[in-house]
């Protein structure tokens, strides 16, 4: 439950802010022991009926990678950690958001550190972040961590922007094409195939089958719609749950797009590592924490029984090898980092080769998937138109 409070501090000062807390009681309690004098304190209304729907509040990437770059530049300018929280937390536009930094600030304000009151909120900071976070404030250099964190995201964000835009084009010609070709099975042929069928000619089989298909439509489109978007969901959860890892196996098998699938994991693992080791975090942590956020079921298999290796005495390189998904071009130059102590600038350099090879073949695919998309629009509209008109010719001829 969310409280709004008035009250006056240790100097006499009138202060204004929400507190988080399972009940009143609870929430004047914590306000006390911050050294307030409460005025006033009540349940905050519930929010706009916008802020209740999930989809439509959720904190997006782009306003974590904002707010990264906002804390790296108050940090490095000494500015406390609960000011910092504070001065953000005012001027985020998203609620939800809005609400996770009070949140942090009152923790703060309680005597938590930072990390801690981070990991409480893991639906917005993932595990990599949070134990950032911690190696930051373990060697003193949060400016730096937070530096780190806001050029990483931008990293990340901008690849999985450029695919996901890259997508937008050929979702579009898909939509139109499924658009169109329902228009014409249950608007069109509906009109057409009483007169082709009572024309007295043999029918093509072809012409039949669209005929069919547009009863088929027409009569059963609606519950034949509603049992795809149920198998859909279904098979959505599936793929998200049990069956995640033989999807995920699936998505690297197909291809040209299992070949950008590869890159992009590859490329996030070298991203996460390199970050991680050039902040002073073990090689173990490191690759748990990557193994947790890699999103891939196959890779993260990988990287924990690489980390059991590690942890037996072996090299990376050497875990790394046994496995066909990590190319020798990567092992090799793991071996090399490790032998010349310079590992995460190697990772560095890894990281960037791959996310430029993440562009590249996001550039190909797209310019392969356009033509594609044209030409089998043109096909599909124009088998059905087809499929109508040369009956009706064939008519006209015989007359």
């Amino acid at each position: 439950m969310i409280f709004t409070y008035k009250a006056l501090n240790q100097n006499g000062e009138q202060q204004e802010g929400l507190i988080d807390a399972v009940n009143v009681d609870v929430a004047i309690s914590s306000l006390q022991k911050r050294g307030l004098v409460l005025s006033s304190i009540k349940e905050q209304a519930s929010g706009s009926f916008v802020e209740k729907i999930p989809f439509l509040n959720r904190i997006k990437n782009k306003d974590i990678v904002i707010v990264s770059r906002q804390m790296a530049t108050l940090f490095e300018a000494q500015v406390s950690a609960l000011r910092v929280f504070k001065l953000l937390a005012s001027q985020v536009e998203s609620p939800a958001f809005r609400k996770v930094m009070n949140s942090i600030a009152d923790e703060l304000q309680e005597g938590s550190s930072i990390s801690i009151a981070l990991e409480k909120h893991k639906d917005v900071f993932s595990d990599f972040y949070v134990n950032m976070v911690r190696a930051g404030e373990e060697s003193g250099r949060l400016d730096q961590t937070f530096s780190f964190l806001a050029d990483y995201m931008e990293r990340q964000y901008e690849i999985t922007s450029k695919v996901k835009h890259a997508l937008v084009y050929p979702a579009f010609v898909v939509v139109t094409m499924i658009g169109v070709m329902v228009l014409m099975l249950t608007f069109v042929i509906p009109q057409m195939a009483p007169i082709l069928e009572d024309s007295g000619q043999q029918l093509p089989i072809y012409t039949r089958a669209v005929i069919w298909l547009s009863h088929f439509t027409t009569d059963y489109g609606l519950i034949a719609a509603a049992a795809i978007i149920i198998g859909g969901f279904f098979l959505g959860r599936y793929a998200k749950g049990s069956g995640k890892a033989s999807f995920d196996q699936f998505k690297l098998d197909v291809p040209y797009v299992g070949d950008l699938y590869k890159k992009l994991y590859l490329s996030r693992i070298a991203d996460n590592m390199n970050t991680m080791i050039l902040s002073g975090i073990s090689m173990i942590r490191a690759l748990e924490t990557t193994g947790n956020i890699v999103g891939s079921e196959i890779y993260k298999s990988i990287l924990m029984d690489s980390l059991q290796q590690v942890k037996a005495g072996k090299a990376l390189s050497v875990a790394f090898a046994q496995y066909p998904e990590i190319p020798s071009i990567m092992v090799q130059m793991i071996k090399v980092g490790e032998e010349t102590g310079e590992l995460g600038n190697i990772l560095k350099t890894l990281s960037k080769f791959y996310q430029k090879e993440v562009v590249a073949a996001v550039d190909t695919i797209v310019s392969l998937i356009e033509p594609i998309m044209i030409v089998m629009l043109g096909l599909g509209v124009g088998s059905l138109l087809a499929a109508v008109l040369l009956p009706i010719y064939n008519l006209a001829s015989s007359i």
